[in-house]
């Protein structure tokens, strides 16, 4: 297939949504990955060609989020190595898999999500101050980044709730280093898939072009909102995905 001039701009301002919402909240995929379907990609290309586009968004974040990163790049050395193997194996699951227990694990694991990301700091508070990686963590990290690895969509709300239950910081700082590390999953994913043949480069580069931008703007509003409210917008937005793709996964 060949898209138009139109359409290729259409993905490029989906990409900006992308990047906003991704380097904000975790749910890029809520805005791209629709986009690329209403152009007429197939799911199956949709999907892969998000995967790969969406490397813009860790880029992107991770330049406009270098004050939140200061000082987290060695954890995040060890959070990345565990997600990057994730994201491979989530990769290879959509590859040779079929999808349906996915589809209809996924609304809850969301739902799960956010509703610890409204637990997080009550959470946090009981188990006292985490600095590190530890075993239960990084094993639900790993989980987390085999989803990322397969479809994606809100891998970001389940890092970013794991992380603000483990790791004693500011919410800022917490999203800057989910953006990292579903990145790193992210990567590995997009790696493979580019070597399938069912990428679409022309909608890959006008998304991730725009991503770029979106997510570089992105770090700057969490930096600048409440931790409160966003928290709360975040889990509302999860909850409201969760729930839509439940419907879509048991509606008759």
């Amino acid at each position: 297939m060949t898209l138009t001039l139109p359409a290729l701009a259409f993905l490029f301002v989906a990409g900006v949504g992308a990047g906003l919402t991704g380097s904000i909240a975790g749910l890029a995929s809520l805005v791209s990955y629709p986009a690329l379907l209403a152009v007429g990609l197939p799911p199956l290309t949709a999907n892969i060609t998000n995967t790969i586009a969406l490397l813009g968004t860790t880029a992107g974040a991770a330049a406009g989020s270098r004050p939140e990163l200061d000082g987290q790049w060695s954890r995040l050395k060890v959070l990345c190595a565990i997600t990057a193997a994730g994201g491979a194996l989530g990769a290879a699951l959509l590859l040779y898999t079929p999808p349906g227990v996915f589809t209809i694990v996924v609304p809850f694991l969301i739902a799960g999500a956010s509703i610890l990301l409204f637990l997080g700091p009550h959470l946090r508070k009981s188990a006292g101050p985490a600095h590190g990686i530890g075993p239960a963590s990084g094993v639900a990290a790993f989980g987390v980044a085999i989803y990322g690895g397969y479809f994606g969509a809100a891998a970001g709300v389940l890092m970013l709730a794991l992380l603000s239950t483990v790791w004693a910081q500011s919410l800022a700082r917490s999203n800057a280093a989910k953006n990292i590390a579903t990145g790193a999953a992210n990567f590995i994913a997009a790696v493979v898939f580019a070597f399938t043949g069912k990428a679409y480069w022309p909608a890959v580069v006008a998304l991730c072009l725009g991503s770029v931008l979106g997510s570089w703007i992105g770090p700057s509003i969490v930096r600048r909102v409440p931790a409160t409210p966003l928290r709360i917008v975040i889990g509302l937005a999860g909850l409201g995905l969760a729930g839509t793709l439940a419907y879509q996964a048991f509606a008759v």
